[in-house]
């Protein structure tokens, strides 16, 4: 067994499982404060790395300006996103609401790639060095940065959920709508917030992806590779988004491992996470921190 190839992997897998972590958390974050799972969240990812490329390219800016003002303009997309589109839907049945992301998520991939065209396209150059060497370990310079980034973005969530007043009013509108209202909380103000983070957040994974990877349509992709994650670690638990993350993207690049070595199937990578999500929520249908719903009947 090639030990150095798999712990080569399991980093890079821990590396990756981040940016799932952190892309899952946007799914929590918007489905604990508007009770919407949001299937447009890969479109954030692929919106924002197209409108950093489109300020390096065009308008020729430094990476990090071009990066900042990427993240400025999902932050409103966010935000009038479902002020225009969401925020008319309020009242509706859930499902409805659910569809209407389904909607968003085929009409933004759409319109992507009638702006853009459906080739792949790389970033400039950012850094001089691609890659460095840790303990023996290649790891891309856009990982180490996306590492950076993702353990900056848990410690700001919890930072601002902990001990901001807008976090604050965001855990009381998760936790309960009419108390929340009732104490002076401006819910639509939470539901728009949400959004806004979430498209922020979720851009800046997109962004970091597209570095590695190029910027394409399989970037929307993300959103539902992201889901297992969410649902393995608990739809409402930020935590959760996390591990489940971490847990998808080990075992993502360690059945490529075991695939490529030993068994040559030739799409484990895509298919064992499904896979451990079904054995999962047969044991714990709620997730590993998920909270259990319990209706009287």
């Amino acid at each position: 067994m090639n030990f150095e190839l798999l712990t080569q992997l399991v980093v890079n897998g821990l590396i990756v499982g981040l940016l799932y972590g952190v892309i899952g958390m946007c799914f929590v974050l918007v489905y604990k404060s508007t009770q919407i799972v949001n299937f447009a969240q890969g479109e954030f990812l692929l919106i924002g790395a197209w409108v950093c490329w489109a300020s390096l390219i065009y308008l020729e800016l430094p990476f990090f300006l071009g990066f900042l003002l990427s993240l400025l303009f999902m932050a409103g997309f966010g935000v009038l996103l479902q002020m225009i589109v969401l925020r008319p839907m309020i009242g509706e049945p859930i499902i409805s609401v659910i569809m209407v992301t389904v909607g968003l998520s085929i009409f933004f991939q759409s319109l992507m790639k009638w702006i853009f065209g459906s080739s792949p396209q790389s970033y400039p150059q950012v850094f001089d060095t691609q890659s460095i060497n840790i303990f023996g370990l290649n790891v891309e310079m856009a990982y180490l940065m996306s590492t950076v980034i993702a353990l900056i973005i848990m410690v700001a969530f919890y930072l601002f959920f902990k001990h901001s007043k807008h976090g604050l009013a965001m855990r009381a509108t998760a936790f309960d709508q009419q108390a929340a209202q009732s104490l002076g909380v401006s819910v639509k103000h939470v539901f728009a917030m949400s959004w806004g983070i979430a498209a922020t957040v979720s851009a800046t994974a997109g962004i970091v992806l597209g570095m590695v990877n190029g910027v394409s349509e399989s970037l929307s992709i993300m959103g539902i590779k992201v889901f297992p994650a969410v649902i393995l670690g608990g739809l409402d638990s930020i935590v959760g988004a996390i591990v489940g993350g971490l847990i998808i993207g080990v075992l993502e690049n360690v059945a490529e491992f075991f695939d490529s070595q030993y068994l040559h199937i030739g799409n484990m990578y895509d298919i064992a996470p499904f896979y451990v999500l079904l054995i999962i929520l047969w044991f714990k249908p709620y997730g590993l921190f998920g909270t259990k719903d319990i209706e009287r009947i």
